[in-house]
């Protein structure tokens, strides 16, 4: 689903900052090689995570589904000089384009890139994250969030992707589609909890901005 016109999108990327040189090398071979390729964030979204993790300026960060490794550099660019990004994907066949391009990036030395199962993963991480970004597996978006909430330091930001899911979150009478009712499910989540402020932005396919209170 659609939920802007495909016009304004052109002119909002438009007057968006380009896309960096090495992220368009990445999204094109991502294109090429990879199954899935549209998991990538790409040139809009990329720049807003890119913005957010500058206006943040954190010094630990966790993400959750690494893919390609696209938003990973994204998220890098906000780093302090000393910080530090956790990356964690289960599918270990990605790693040589993941750390092609960590390493032209001049992010490799802050970037921990970890090949398993993040609910196993998480539990073993103890560092204060300041900025946490979920793109993984839909459907234990819920157990992610609460594995990592306090982890997180105050006024920390977890941010959300796909959480529009191409509009079946307006469905609640889904069945048989465990990604969307566990969407659903986590929405809800976001806005019940109170150690949390969420707000909802129907960018691409959605992505929520959650902070620690």
């Amino acid at each position: 689903m659609s939920f802007i016109s495909e016009e304004i999108m052109d002119y909002a990327e438009m007057h968006t900052n380009d896309e960096p040189k090495l992220l368009q090398e990445l999204r094109k071979e991502t294109w090429q090689k990879v199954i899935a390729p549209r998991m990538l964030s790409g040139h809009f979204q990329g720049r807003l995570l890119a913005m957010i993790s500058k206006m943040i300026q954190p010094k630990k960060i966790l993400e959750i589904g690494t893919f390609t490794g696209y938003a990973t550099l994204c998220l890098a660019e906000g780093l302090t000089d000393n910080g530090t990004i956790f990356t964690i994907d289960i599918n270990e066949e990605l790693e040589e384009i993941q750390q092609k391009y960590f390493k032209k990036s001049g992010y490799a030395q802050q970037i921990v890139l970890l090949t398993g199962n993040a609910l196993e993963l998480i539990p073993r991480l103890t560092e204060g994250f300041d900025l946490v970004f979920i793109d993984a597996d839909k459907e234990n978006y819920s157990q992610y969030f609460e594995l990592i909430i306090d982890k997180m330091n105050k006024g920390g930001i977890v941010l959300s992707d796909n959480v529009l899911w191409s509009g079946k979150v307006l469905n609640n009478a889904v069945k048989n589609d465990k990604d969307t009712q566990s969407l659903i499910l986590y929405n809800q989540l976001l806005k019940d909890e109170s150690k949390v402020e969420t707000i909802l932005l129907p960018i691409r396919d959605g992505i929520s901005i959650t902070r620690k209170l």
